[in-house]
C-alpha cells in the first residue's frame, strides 16, 4: 500500500531539507496521530497542495503533532493539457460528489456554474459557503488519491464570466450536450496547451448558453449514447481526455 498523504505548511516544507524535522499539526497532524496512529519509524508523504512532494518517516508522536523526517524532495510537473471542468450547480449533494471525483481522477481547476436550469440556486452567502465546501472537497479528495496538486476550485461564475473563460486563446472549449453529433473521443488534443470542459445542470445546458459559448469559440460534443448524471459527466470526459491526450500514458 502507498504512504498516505498529508498536506503541510507550505512554508515549512518548502524551506525544509532532506534530513529535516517538519511539525505536522493542526487538522493533518490530528488525523495522522490519532487517526491514522501513525507511529514512529512509519513511512508518509508530506505535500505543499502545489506540487512539492516530501516522502517522510516518523521522528516522534506529540499529542495531536507528529515530528517527520524528511527523506527525499519531488518536485512535480504539472501534466499538460490542463483540464479545466466548469461544474453547474446541482440539487444535493451531487456536484460536490462531482468536485470528489473529478479531483481524483486528476482535474487541474474546478468553475462552479450557475446554469439558468440549475435546481440549486446560490445568492452570495450560500455562494462563500458552497465555494468553501467544494475546495475543502477537493482537498480531502486530492489526499485520498495521494496527489501533491489541490486543484483550484474558482469563485461562483455566471454564464457571461463562463464565456469570457472560454475565449481564451489558448483553451480548447468543449460543451457536454446530449445533442451533440461530434463525439468527444474524437476531438484532436495535439498540441492543445487548456481544455474547458462544461457541464450542465440536471436540466441540461439551455439553448441560450450553448449559443452564448459557441459564440467564444467553444464546440458542442457528446460523451456517448447515454445521458449522465451531471455528478459523473465530468468525470467521464476528463478521463476520455486524459487517455486521448497522452497525461494517462
Amino acid at each position: 500500500m502507498t504512504a498516505p498523504l498529508f498536506f503541510a505548511d507550505a512554508d515549512r516544507l518548502r524551506a525544509a531539507a532532506v534530513g529535516d524535522i517538519v511539525v505536522l499539526d493542526g487538522a493533518e497532524g490530528r488525523h495522522a496521530a490519532t487517526v491514522r496512529r501513525l507511529a514512529v519509524g512509519e513511512r508518509l508523504d508530506l505535500s505543499d497542495a502545489a506540487g512539492l512532494l516530501c516522502p517522510a518517516e516518523v521522528a516522534a508522536v506529540r499529542g495531536q503533532a507528529i515530528e517527520a523526517r524528511i527523506v527525499s524532495r519531488v518536485e512535480a510537473t504539472r501534466p499538460r493539457p490542463l483540464v479545466t471542468v466548469v461544474q453547474a450547480l446541482a440539487k444535493g449533494e451531487r456536484d460536490e460528489r462531482a468536485v470528489e471525483t473529478m479531483t481524483e481522477v486528476g482535474v487541474d481547476a474546478i468553475v462552479p456554474w450557475q446554469a439558468s436550469r440549475s435546481i440549486a440556486r446560490w445568492d452570495a452567502a450560500r455562494a462563500a459557503k458552497g465555494v468553501a465546501r467544494w475546495r475543502s472537497t477537493a482537498r480531502e479528495a486530492a489526499k485520498q488519491a495521494r496527489r501533491p496538486w489541490v486543484p483550484e476550485v474558482a469563485e461562483l461564475a455566471a454564464t457571461a464570466a463562463v464565456a469570457e473563460r472560454l475565449r481564451s486563446a489558448s483553451a480548447l472549449g468543449l460543451v457536454l450536450h446530449e445533442a451533440a453529433t461530434r463525439p468527444l473521443s474524437g476531438v484532436p488534443l495535439d498540441g492543445v496547451a487548456e481544455i474547458v470542459l462544461v457541464v450542465g445542470p440536471e436540466g441540461g445546458v439551455s439553448d441560450a448558453e450553448l449559443a452564448a459559448f459557441e459564440a467564444a469559440g467553444a464546440s458542442a460534443c457528446r460523451l456517448g449514447p447515454t445521458v449522465l448524471r451531471t455528478s459523473t459527466a465530468g468525470t467521464v470526459a476528463a478521463a476520455v481526455v486524459f487517455a486521448n491526450s497522452g497525461r494517462w500514458a
